[in-house]
């Protein structure tokens, strides 16, 4: 399937906005809305959505994955005893 985008300034957007959505949802085109030539947001089907949402959260995923393997791998860290930790001075 060939993904077909355009961009169109925010103006002909919100006057073609019914036709746009019509061609998001069923023929998977992606309308890039810019400013002055800026492109600001974009116009995508809800399968598009989702498959962005669930790339984004496997990202995250690998991100906090990555991150706990680095801190397991950290000699650096003193070990505490459990009973060091609850231990009151007194004073």
């Amino acid at each position: 399937m060939e993904i077909v985008t355009r961009q169109m300034n925010s103006g002909a957007a919100r006057d073609e906005l019914p036709d746009l959505v019509a061609r998001a949802a069923y023929g998977h085109e992606r309308t890039v809305i810019a400013k002055r030539g800026r492109p600001l947001a974009a116009l995508i089907s809800m399968d598009e959505l989702r498959l962005l949402d669930r790339l984004i959260e496997e990202h995250r995923d690998r991100a906090d994955a990555e991150a706990a393997d680095r801190v397991m791998a950290d000699d650096s860290d003193e070990i505490v005893p459990f009973e060091r930790t609850t231990k009151r001075t007194a004073g």
